[in-house]
């Protein structure tokens, strides 16, 4: 499979003279034009979890989370009234409370059902029906929208938006053509795909699944939507393995770098025992995701930034592990974020096309730098490895 080794971003903004336009390399804010959506502020980035009760929503918050998707059959009164007072925004059905409700300040989306592009189970649990036609997604997010427009509408798609074979599409398994039909009802839209707990050989523990539907995403909706998905964080239904920290990152980074503007965090956990809010129970893997929404946050101008195409060369060895890179330019300093696209070790080299001299590359987070020689320099990659640095003249 192919992935992009650097991605550009849609933005959606408002041209203003140019003598009062920002700088070049100012973040901007994809959200500014639902007047009721999601923060206008080019210092936010989404990070969500999915389907999680309002009463654990300043749990979440401590540890990085910025967002609710979904609440369980709501939205109620009480459900808006708790996320409000514990100021977590929510992305949620549209029904008659939402529209109504004194709380409802804190919805800042609405979304479809989950999943429609996946066989439907019929009540009863007597089998299954196709999947939901795009058709009736694209005239439910028309009706969405004429009851308020002031928000954006979310639309979250199944595994098949990777994994062509995926059989739980029932009659419409290895049909990736109906994506770029289901793509036209929203204007954000996600997907979910899990590969560490995948009971597919085909698809398990191979990591790059995740930025393979960020890229076909962008690719169907011909970067005119925002792109957003989901990302493992905790072992679903598998009694054997569960994600470590270290391949949440990957998956977040790969994710990042690939064009995805928003993360939603699965954390529900159905066995052997069932956990609504798995993360937070887990003291390992909390501490490493808090880590990881912590950097997010910290770099979020930047990642809200406009992207530098064709700024850097990247060569690997071996040649059969690509190493994916995305590049920023923010308030004067630039960025290159970068991820081993396999599960096999890499050396990179890196070169810079317009360097300049006595220049160094500060890798974040890892306490070290890489002098560049001639505009250029490599660096080690494990399996699955991510390395970010920012790159400016040596102190």
């Amino acid at each position: 499979m192919s992935l992009l080794m650097v991605t550009s971003m849609c933005m959606f903004w408002t041209a203003v003279p140019a003598d009062q336009a920002p700088p070049p390399d100012a973040a901007r804010s994809v959200y500014q034009r639902w007047e009721h959506g999601l923060p206008n502020d080019p210092g936010f980035f989404p990070v969500a979890v999915w389907l999680q009760a309002p009463r654990n929503a300043k749990r979440f918050q401590a540890a990085g989370i910025n967002l609710y998707v979904g609440l369980w059959n709501g939205p109620t009164e009480e459900q808006l009234a708790a996320l409000k007072e514990a100021g977590m925004p929510v992305i949620c059905d549209q029904n008659r409370v939402g529209l109504t409700s004194p709380h409802a300040d804190v919805i800042v989306g609405w979304m479809h059902g989950d999943e429609p592009d996946n066989a439907q189970a019929r009540r009863g649990g007597n089998g299954y029906d196709p999947p939901i036609l795009p058709s009736r997604i694209e005239a439910d997010y028309r009706e969405i929208q004429q009851r308020d427009a002031t928000r954006p509408v979310l639309l979250n798609l199944g595994q098949g938006v990777a994994y062509d074979h995926w059989i739980g599409r029932g009659v419409r398994t290895n049909h990736p053509e109906d994506y770029a039909e289901y793509v036209k009802g929203c204007d954000i839209v996600s997907f979910d795909i899990y590969p560490v707990v995948h009971d597919r050989e085909e698809v398990a523990g191979k990591l790059e699944f995740v930025p393979l539907g960020v890229e076909r995403l962008r690719h169907w909706t011909r970067d005119e939507k925002i792109v957003w998905n989901c990302i493992e964080c905790s072992r679903i239904s598998n009694t054997q393995v569960k994600p470590t920290a270290e391949q949440i990152r990957a998956e977040v980074w790969m994710s990042l770098i690939h064009g995805s503007r928003g993360l939603i965090y699965f954390v529900h956990q159905f066995e052997p025992s069932f956990q609504e809010a798995s993360l937070l129970e887990d003291a390992e893997l909390l501490a490493g995701v808090t880590a990881i929404n912590q950097q997010i946050h910290e770099l979020a101008p930047v990642l809200n930034s406009p992207t530098v195409d064709d700024a850097v060369q990247v060569t690997s060895s071996p040649t059969a592990v690509p190493i994916a890179t995305l590049c920023k330019r923010h308030d004067g300093a630039t960025y290159l974020f970068a991820a081993c696209m396999r599960n096999q070790p890499a050396q990179a080299t890196i070169e810079w096309r317009d360097a300049s001299p006595d220049m160094a590359a500060q890798v974040l987070g890892e306490n070290r730098s890489i002098p560049l020689q001639n505009g250029r320099f490599q660096d080690d990659f494990g399996p699955y490895g991510v390395h970010l640095y920012r790159v400016q003249k040596n102190q």
